[in-house]
């Protein structure tokens, strides 16, 4: 493992980030906020809890779900999708790196921004709701999966897109409806037991399912499935990124 290249590469996706921290914090933090405002005040109104849980609260682990998805699949996508465009992605097939290390690189640093904002944003929640996490370990550990998994599945999208548009179609036809669909804002108990069933067809579901429980105890599905759901996406999409590089899929294009 050449861990220099690891860094390197890391370290230049860090800084392009904090070179524009500010406007990278505050729009997805703006549109939690909001979220608060609509979905904790106005519905909040109308449905006092979920399960003993104060629905303000409730809704807290689903937005932070909502966020790591939404900035782990774009900053990873945009990320390796940037050196394509520009041609310098030749500069990463030439270099004494292997695909390992480039991954790492550009995940990692996909991964890690995606919970920074997660985290600011849980501390944005403590001004609307007083929400407590049982079990803080395994609410870092599934935030910190998760946000690897779906940087992962960011990294084959910017690979497979040969436009800026099409970076788009994914996060914003696929991964924002399975959210909705998936218990973020609603338990999948709450629903009649048809479409209970149906919405545990939902792969997200498991992800906040699991999410929610290191917060409040409180789960639609078993948590170690949640864990196996994580490990089998985070498995399939290395082994597809592996398969990009060794056949050059849109690489040498």
């Amino acid at each position: 493992m050449n861990w220099p290249s690891v860094k390197a590469v890391y370290h230049h996706e860090m800084s392009r980030f904090f070179r524009t921290v500010f406007q990278s914090l505050a729009s997805p933090v703006l549109s939690t906020v909001l979220y608060f405002v609509v979905f904790g005040a106005a519905i909040g109104g109308r449905i006092q809890s979920v399960e003993g849980v104060a629905y303000g609260a409730f809704i807290v682990p689903g937005l932070m779900m909502l966020t790591v998805l939404q900035q782990s699949v774009s900053n990873a996508s945009f990320g390796i999708y940037f050196p394509k465009f520009s041609g310098t992605i030749y500069e990463y097939l030439v270099a004494p790196t292997g695909w390992i290390e480039v991954t790492l690189g550009f995940v990692g640093a996909a991964a890690s921004k995606a919970v920074l904002i997660a985290l600011v944003i849980l501390l944005t929640s403590f001004w609307f709701n007083g929400v407590h996490i049982a079990h803080p370990f395994w609410m870092m550990a599934f935030l910190i999966l998760t946000a690897l998994a779906f940087s992962m599945l960011g990294f084959i999208i910017g690979l497979w897109a040969k436009s800026f548009e099409q970076l788009q179609i994914v996060p914003m036809m696929v991964i924002t409806p399975l959210v909705f669909l998936g218990g973020a804002f609603y338990s999948a108990s709450m629903l009649p037991p048809f479409w209970e069933g149906v919405a545990k067809l939902n792969p997200v579901l498991y992800l906040i399912s699991g999410f929610r429980w290191s917060f409040f105890d409180l789960a639609d599905v078993p948590v170690f499935t949640s864990l196996v759901a994580v490990a089998v996406m985070i498995v399939v999409c290395m082994a597809i990124i592996r398969w990009i590089f060794a056949t050059g899929w849109r690489l040498r294009e």
